[in-house]
Order: structure tokens, then C-alpha cells, then sequence
């Protein structure tokens, strides 16, 4: 329980400090020794407790759930502030829907179902708490040297580039504060047995990602940013429907009551599933709500390493995974989250074959691979559970490590497309040698997606999926292609190299190693 809390809290106390922290060198500390103490507090609590049962902690606050309705306020005031400023009434619409429907359940409905066991660890928990203790917190230190470099950049060049004053300010404090706060809303949503509490983290990680995306303030970044704004509010209200439906139908807002009762009782969960698939669905950014994810890729690297790898996407499937036990007996929301997920995978995959931006193709790439996980869920049985799993774990690791090389290439080389990574073996060699190995984690064996598309592909044949299995045939073609691609780019040999990786900051380093070893 001391962990737990810490986990949750003390992120959220770094994000308050480092509002207010506006010189480097403090920052630098603060980001390294806070980033240490949250990936090694998730490595002890998962060495403590991995493979355990359920766990649940008696903990209930009305103060706890007062605070929750507040935050939802306060994050529908910034959705409505930011509306008004850039004139978009359809976020306003959205965010006014779900503020006044959370009012209405905290002081209407919620007080039905008084949940005692408010926290609980259980294995799939814990391996999420690692992989945003240790691979979010490492993202968090990769940013200290790459917002040095964009920021310089700003400060050389943004004026010639047409961006105004408001546009070249230096907002790094802000910045890391949103970071450690979208970790800390994580830790909320993998640790929370109350679907309440859950929904708040839910909606943090929502207006984390909106700020962070908007980041440098330009139309096409705040367009994108309110594109994905408009798609997971949309999300937030189908997990606030089902919030609804499970006080009046099933009388729990516990997660573990709710999925025991709909597996002796089905008929009495179907509809709450769907709106939870649905909001999981806008959430992993599947079709046709994918377009939020590609339109992040403006924002600078750090964050589209954090919504790709550890966070938001992420949070869409743990919730689908948890409600995996649900899928097997109401088929509706099965059938609509397996034909989504299988379909985007396919899709995705091809229409990654054509891009040349580095960081479209691993967000469609991401996309695709989320789609599969999406599918595994919806299948339901143990084995498919596994293998969702295990996919979780590798692609984590091995798109964080790649969205990172990318980013630090790109201030390097002053390009992100992969047909001018020619040769970039001799010119940034160790980078070039990390970017390979990210690669070949995705498609090559010994390495982890191959075994955990192995571990999908069985979990189909044995559920009797002949559509799953076609699809992931073809997509999975579709994948080596343009990994092969990227990867023979890389691997071209110069007779005189010119090194251009010597200025990479030793914070950047250690983030990319530290992803290479996972």
C-alpha cells in the first residue's frame, strides 16, 4: 500500500515542483533523481508481488472522491478556456456533455455503491507499474537534452521560421510537470479497483496529452491537439455511460464485483462492456479514431514516445485486457472489439509501407500493434490474454527505444525521413546500432514481438478464428516490409564517415541504453 501511494503521489508532487523550477540545471537533478526513485519503487513493488494472486486494500475516502469531481471540473474549465481561445465548439460541446454527467453521477449516483477495496494489485497491474515506472520515467530523462536542443533551436531559428513570440517561449517547466503528472494519472488507472477513481486518471491522462500535443502552439499542433481532445472526451463519456449502467444495473462500482457479477449475470453488463470497449477503443487510438494518434507526431519526440510506449494508447488496452474475462461471455462487445482490432492491424500495416517520415511509420506501426493486442482481448481466452501480454511488454520497450533514436537523429541529421538515413551507420554509429536492434525486436527472431505474435497466433487457431488469423497473416507481411526497408537504410558502409553524433547529450544516452537493455 506504501508504494502504491507513492507511485501515485509522489510523481504528482514532482509535477507540481517542476512547474516553478525554470533553470536547467535544478530541473536536470529534480527529473534524474525523481525518474531513479519511481522506475526503482515499481521494480521493488513488482519484485514483491509479481505473480500474486488479486490484492485488494481496504481504502475509501469520500474526500478522495470529492477531490476526483473537482479535478473533472477543473479539466472541463481547461477544455472550455482553450475552446473559446481557438473558437472549436465542438470540444466545448463534449467537455460541458461530460462535466455536467460527472456532477450528476458523484452527487446523484455514486454514494449507490460505496466501494471499500479501492486499491488492488494483481499481475497485469504490476507489469504495467513496470513498464511506466521504469520506461516512462526513462523518457521523462531522454527529454532533459532533447527540450535543450528544441528549445535552442526555438530561440536560433523560430523567428526566421514565422513563429511568433508565444510560440518560441520556453515552456519546459510546463512541459516535465505534464510528463510526471501523465505518470502519475497512470499509476491511477493500473492501481484502481474504484471505476470512479479510475475514470479520473482516465480524463488526466485525456488533458495531458491535449497540452502536450499543443506544446509548441502552431495551428497544425493545436488542430491535432484538438482532434484528439474531441476523440477521447468522446471515450471519457462512453466510460462515463458505463459508470452509470453499473451502479443502476449491477449496483458495484468495484471493477473485480463488476466483472464476477457479469460473468454470472451477462445480460446485466453487456451494455456498460460496450461503452468501456468503446472509450478502450478511442483510447489504443483504433480505427477509425487512429487519426489522434498520427496527428501527435507534432508534438516534440518525448511525447510521442510517452503516448506511444507507456502511457495513453496503453491505458486503452489494460482496460480492454481487463475486461478480456467479460469478452468470452457477452459477444456483442467481443465482436466489435476483435473485428476493430483485427482490421486496424491489417490496415495500419500496409498503409505503413508508404511513409518515409520516421515517426508516421512507427505511428502506424504502433497503431497496428495495438490493433492486435485489441484483438487478443476481445478473443478472451488465456492464451490470447497471454500473448496480449507479452505484446504490451515488447512493443513498450522497443517503440520507447525507437521514438527516442528517431528524435535524437533528427537534431542531428536535421531530418527525420528514413531516405535520408542513408549511411547512418557511419555517421552516428552507436545510435545507428541501437535504432537496428529497436527494429529488429519488432520483426526478427529471438526477439520478443516475433514470440508474442507466435503466442497470438496459437491463442487464434485454438478460438477457431479463421479471420483473425488471415488478417494477421497479411498485416504481418505488411510489417516486414517496411521494417526490412528502414533497416537496410541503416546499414549502408562510407569510405570516409563523418561523425555527427558527438554532441548527443549524456542524458539522452542513458535513456536510450536503458531502453536497448530492456
Amino acid at each position: 500500500m506504501e508504494l502504491i501511494s507513492f507511485l501515485i503521489l509522489f510523481p504528482l508532487a514532482v509535477a507540481i515542483i517542476l512547474l516553478f523550477v525554470k533553470a536547467d540545471w535544478p530541473r536536470n537533478v529534480i527529473v534524474g533523481v525523481s525518474a531513479a526513485a519511481i522506475a526503482v519503487a515499481s521494480i521493488v513493488l513488482a519484485m514483491q508481488n509479481l505473480g500474486a494472486p488479486w490484492i485488494g486494500f481496504e481504502f475509501s475516502s469520500p474526500i478522495v472522491d470529492y477531490v476526483g469531481l473537482a479535478i473533472g471540473v477543473v479539466i472541463a474549465a481547461c477544455v472550455i478556456a482553450f475552446g473559446y481561445k481557438y473558437k472549436n465548439y465542438l470540444a466545448i460541446a463534449l467537455a460541458v456533455i461530460q462535466v455536467v454527467g460527472s456532477v450528476v453521477f458523484d452527487l446523484g449516483f455514486a454514494h449507490q455503491a460505496e466501494v471499500r477495496v479501492g486499491l488492488y494489485l494483481d499481475s497485469l497491474s504490476l507489469v504495467m507499474a513496470l513498464i511506466i515506472g521504469v520506461i516512462g520515467s526513462g523518457i521523462c530523462v531522454y527529454a532533459l537534452g532533447y527540450m535543450m536542443d528544441f528549445q535552442k533551436h526555438l530561440d536560433e531559428h523560430g523567428e526566421a521560421e514565422g513563429l511568433t513570440e508565444l510560440q518560441r517561449a520556453d515552456r519546459r517547466p510546463r512541459f516535465f510537470a505534464l510528463m510526471f503528472l501523465f505518470l502519475s494519472a497512470m499509476f491511477v488507472i493500473v492501481f484502481s479497483n474504484n471505476m470512479s477513481w479510475m475514470f479520473t486518471g482516465w480524463e488526466v491522462t485525456t488533458l495531458c496529452s491535449f497540452l502536450l500535443i499543443a506544446y509548441t502552439r502552431t495551428d497544425e499542433a493545436v488542430k491535432n491537439a484538438f482532434r484528439q481532445i474531441i476523440m477521447n472526451i468522446a471515450g471519457g463519456i462512453g466510460f462515463l455511460v458505463a459508470l452509470f449502467l453499473a451502479v443502476t444495473l449491477a449496483g458495484t462500482l468495484s471493477f473485480e464485483r463488476f466483472v464476477l457479477i457479469g460473468l454470472e449475470h451477462p445480460e446485466l453488463v453487456t451494455v456498460a462492456v460496450c461503452a468501456l470497449a468503446f472509450a478502450g477503443l478511442t483510447k489504443a487510438a483504433q480505427m477509425p479514431f487512429h487519426t489522434w494518434l498520427l496527428g501527435a507526431m507534432v508534438a516534440p519526440t518525448p511525447t510521442s514516445a510517452l503516448l506511444h510506449s507507456s502511457t495513453m494508447v496503453k491505458a486503452g488496452v489494460f482496460l480492454l485486457i481487463k475486461l478480456a474475462p467479460l469478452f468470452i461471455v457477452c459477444t456483442i462487445p467481443a465482436s466489435m472489439v476483435i473485428l476493430v482490432g483485427g482490421f486496424t492491424f491489417m490496415m495500419c500495416s500496409f498503409m505503413a509501407i508508404s511513409q518515409t517520415n520516421a515517426k508516421r511509420v512507427l505511428a502506424y506501426s504502433t497503431i497496428a500493434n495495438l490493433g492486435l493486442i485489441v484483438a487478443c482481448a476481445g478473443v478472451g481466452s488465456p492464451e490470447a490474454i497471454w500473448a496480449a501480454v507479452l505484446l504490451v511488454i515488447f512493443h513498450a520497450a522497443a517503440k520507447s527505444l525507437l521514438f527516442l533514436c528517431v528524435g535524437t537523429a533528427e537534431h542531428h541529421i536535421g531530418s527525420r525521413d528514413i531516405e535520408d538515413m542513408d549511411l547512418l551507420f557511419e555517421r552516428m554509429p552507436r545510435l545507428a546500432r541501437f535504432m537496428m536492434l529497436g527494429i529488429m525486436c519488432m520483426f526478427i527472431a529471438p526477439f520478443g514481438m516475433l514470440i508474442a505474435k507466435w503466442a497470438t497466433l496459437v491463442s487464434f487457431v485454438e478460438a477457431n478464428q479463421l479471420i483473425l488469423i488471415l488478417l494477421l497473416a497479411f498485416g504481418s507481411a505488411a510489417t516486414f516490409m517496411f521494417w526490412a526497408k528502414w533497416l537496410g537504410k541503416l546499414s549502408g558502409i562510407a569510405g570516409n564517415p563523418d561523425n555527427v553524433e558527438m554532441s548527443v547529450h549524456p542524458s539522452e544516452w542513458v535513456a536510450i541504453i536503458i531502453m536497448a537493455c530492456i
